[in-house]
């Protein structure tokens, strides 16, 4: 039996820290982790891991006020309240205050995961990350060589691949459809995600925020690695209102095991729309097909004055308690569970992360969607200035034993002496 604590901290409150990874943790503040571990496969460590408290210590944000009102939040729904820290790099104070922390849970915008994830790691401190890991393939490298030296979990939230439907497809419907020839994947966030809710949308784009929960997915179905990429994207709508920022990124990735998959992202859907985005994915096979409507599940309803509305009631969803609280639940908040069952194990059992490996989506699965992130901004950059010019969408990125190199037919006619180039040398 473990019999001990693990402190938490929460880096980032925002949309999802402040949501989902908030209230995940405030149930194991208050009931411990046993309960969840059903919905993952995962009670066999139920009777382990039932003494075990969660705490979460301390909540920081970029500023003083969102930070006290996290804090605030969690007081209300624990009748604990973590210490709050706020500033541009606040994890070095949480660090420097909490040396026995176990975990720091990174849920900052996207362009600003390595840093809190590199300082944790430096400190031989677990971690949890949203999506993506990071923006770039040389990071990724850094953390995960780091996270080995240190014997760290670093545990990304990939939390599609929780989603029962998918789990459907993943452990028999592919197998029924054949070998995988093309799909799509799709997901549009709404037009307030890039104009309100987010202030650092001209640091990433649709592909780079969304994309990578698709190619997570498509890589724990099948499990082959990227051969090559194009991708394009547009800007009409966002910079009507000065935010120089794609509009929405189309991809297409090729595989190894001779799929073609297209990954569909924008963050303009308009606010009438039915639901909270819109999303699904299609795969067909040699024998079948397999659709999965993420936003369409057959639940809909519509009254006086609010529209036709749908919900997507298997993310998260609360459950009314007897004392009237009311509990947390979904495929939201499985892909956290999974991680924080790999860091018990290797904190209270000694277990190495190759021992943990196989329970949560880790620094490694998330290199891949890292690669593609990063050579598809490549490649979408350069055909969008190409397009420009009137010279047409022709670049691609090449993936292989060698690295990842961009291939520019446009290199040639600019004076370049080779149409390609090398921006990583190491095997992907």
């Amino acid at each position: 039996m473990a019999d001990g604590s693990i402190k938490i901290a929460l880096v980032g409150a925002g949309m999802f820290g402040g949501d989902v990874h908030a209230r995940a943790y405030a149930d194991l503040q208050r009931f411990g982790i046993a309960g969840q571990l059903a919905r993952v496969g995962l009670e066999s460590h139920a009777r382990k891991l039932s003494p075990v408290k969660f705490d979460l210590v301390a909540v920081a944000t970029r500023s003083e006020k969102s930070a006290r009102k996290a804090a605030a939040s969690f007081k209300e729904q624990t009748g604990h309240e973590p210490k709050a820290y706020f500033g541009d790099e606040p994890w070095s104070d949480i660090l420097r205050d909490f040396p026995d922390l176990d975990v720091m849970a990174v849920a900052t915008p996207d362009h600003l995961h390595t840093q809190p994830i590199l300082a944790a790691l430096k400190a031989g401190v677990h971690v949890i990350t949203e999506k993506p890991m990071c923006l770039t393939i040389h990071e990724a490298d850094e953390i995960i060589e780091l996270a080995q030296a240190k014997g760290c979990v670093v545990a990304v939230d990939m939390h599609k691949r929780y989603d029962p439907d998918h789990l459907r497809v993943r452990d028999d419907i592919q197998k029924r459809i054949g070998e995988p020839l093309y799909g799509t994947a799709f997901l549009e966030e709404p037009l307030e995600v890039s104009t309100s809710t987010f202030k650092w949308v001209e640091s990433s784009d649709p592909f780079s925020y969304v994309g990578p929960h698709w190619t997570d997915l498509i890589w724990s179905y099948y499990r082959s690695k990227p051969v090559s990429l194009t991708a394009v994207g547009q800007k009409k709508r966002l910079v009507r209102d000065g935010i120089n920022a794609y509009d929405a990124v189309q991809v297409r990735v090729d595989f190894e095991n001779g799929m073609s998959i297209n990954f569909h992202n924008n963050w303009i859907t308009p606010p009438d729309f039915e639901a909270p985005v819109n999303q699904g994915h299609e795969i067909v096979g040699a024998d079948g097909k397999v659709e999965s409507d993420q936003q369409y599940r057959g639940f809909r309803w519509w009254n006086a004055g609010g529209g036709s509305r749908t919900a997507n009631n298997h993310f998260t969803r609360e459950v009314s308690r007897p004392d009237g609280t009311k509990g947390y639940i979904g495929y939201g908040v499985d892909s956290l569970t999974v991680g924080l069952v790999a860091i018990c194990s290797v904190k209270f059992d000694g277990a190495s992360l190759a021992d943990v490996a196989s329970l949560y989506p880790t620094a490694e699965d998330s290199r891949i969607t890292c690669a593609l992130v990063d050579a598809a901004a490549r490649v979408r950059d350069l055909n969008f200035k190409y397009m420009a010019e009137g010279k047409g969408a022709t670049v691609t990125a090449r993936f292989g034993p060698d690295g990842i190199t961009i291939v520019d037919p446009n290199r040639a006619a600019e004076g370049a002496d080779k149409v390609f180039e090398r921006i990583y040398t190491k095997p992907i």
